[in-house]
């Protein structure tokens, strides 16, 4: 036992050493000159060229990404672009093809490009496919969020009618002999479209005199829950893009190439575009007030550019292929992918394909369905270029 001991032990201070040896490495901000000669363009340096392609990209993403965004908050009170027109859905499913598209061709090969590089110690990083699998657990986490976001947005409307409820009994009560109860209220929910407001609509029946004095619509229900879901979509989908819009823009922003970075400015307006289009569709749907809708779409455009030019300044002393910058931006990507992917699939695609949303002609799913599908090979053939 005592021969045992003192190998054990020796083994196990091996392995810790080793462990610690590739933390270290992940961790290094050292310079990989040949990964940084591959990634910048050999021969393709010029640092003013760069920063002008730099100004452009900002005023073509923030450009883009204002015009996606804003079009179908513009066009809830124009009747051929709202919501539930057949233009508005057809354009939405091509969104969300081209959100697919980003998840599954754009940042899950980005994560796999950092996470796999010879600047990066073999063990763990190519020896697992941590891409992957990071990008699996942020579409659980995602599920997880979705869940506890919808009962948190479901219990607080239950509270504001049962509160509204409460009041209009009272009133009631004050204003007739027999009383009134909150059973003897219903609550309407009412989508008034000159402002995008959700009001309640307070109707007392009385069951004394044998007749309602209102009735409750048929779907009542279904129309809070399906409002109650546009909230939490278009806000855990603003976080997905938010958090792939500043990677991207960093990198773009720290390159030094004008060869690498003038692809980049059509295919990430193009990007922009229509992620935009989608972010809006859903803030759109949620009905959110004036101000809460414009700040988030305010804070979906500048996402990239802030970026870019966060990078820009970065630039002269950030080494993006230091193992550190590396694994971070591999498992940011991951992250990215995984909610992008879990979006696009469950809340925009399920929702809209398989949640009985899909009404119209034959004509107009046939027009939806072929739109998801040139959304996504759109955006997938981005990617000879970006």
């Amino acid at each position: 036992m005592a021969a045992v001991l003192p190998g054990f032990g020796r083994h196990i201070g091996d392995l810790l050493s080793k462990s610690s040896g590739f933390i270290a490495g992940s961790l290094s901000a050292a310079t990989c000159a040949d990964e940084v000669e591959q990634a910048d363009g050999a021969g393709c340096q010029d640092d003013a060229a760069a920063l002008r392609l730099k100004w452009v990209a900002m005023a073509a993403i923030l450009l883009a990404g204002v015009i996606g965004v804003g079009l179908p908050l513009a066009g809830r009170k124009r009747r051929a672009v709202q919501t539930g027109s057949a233009a508005f859905v057809t354009a939405k499913a091509f969104a969300a093809g081209v959100i697919l598209a980003t998840g599954f061709v754009h940042m899950l090969h980005d994560s796999d490009h950092a996470l796999s590089s010879p600047c990066l110690p073999a063990t763990p990083w190519r020896s697992f496919p941590f891409p992957g699998f990071v990008a699996m657990l942020a579409a659980l986490a995602t599920l997880v969020l979705d869940v506890l976001v919808t009962r948190f947005y479901e219990g607080k409307h239950r509270d504001e009618v049962a509160r509204a409820k409460a009041d209009a009994a009272a009133a009631l009560a004050a204003s007739t002999s027999a009383g009134a109860s909150d059973e003897d209220i219903t609550v309407v929910t009412v989508v008034v479209q000159e402002d995008e407001r959700k009001a309640l609509l307070l109707q007392p029946h009385s069951h004394s005199h044998g007749h309602d004095l209102a009735q409750q619509p048929e779907g009542r229900d279904g129309e809070v829950s399906d409002h109650v879901r546009s909230v939490v979509v278009s806000q855990i989908l603003e976080m997905g893009i938010v958090s792939h819009s500043v990677i991207i823009g960093l990198s773009l922003g720290v390159s030094r190439s004008p060869c690498t970075i003038r692809p980049l400015v059509a295919a990430l307006s193009f990007h922009q575009f229509f992620e935009g289009f989608a972010l809006g569709g859903c803030i759109a749907q949620a009905q959110f007030k004036n101000l809460s809708a414009a700040l988030m779409a305010s804070f979906f455009a500048i996402t990239t550019p802030t970026g870019i030019a966060a990078g820009a300044g970065l630039a002269s002393f950030y080494n993006a292929n230091s193992p550190r910058a590396l694994v971070v931006e591999g498992i940011l990507d991951a992250v990215s992918a995984g909610i992008l992917i879990y979006m696009a699939l469950v809340d925009l695609i399920a929702a809209d394909f398989l949640g009985g949303k899909m009404t119209g002609t034959t004509r107009q799913q046939l027009m939806a369905y072929v739109a998801l599908f040139l959304g996504a090979l759109s955006m997938s053939s981005l990617a000879i270029w970006a």
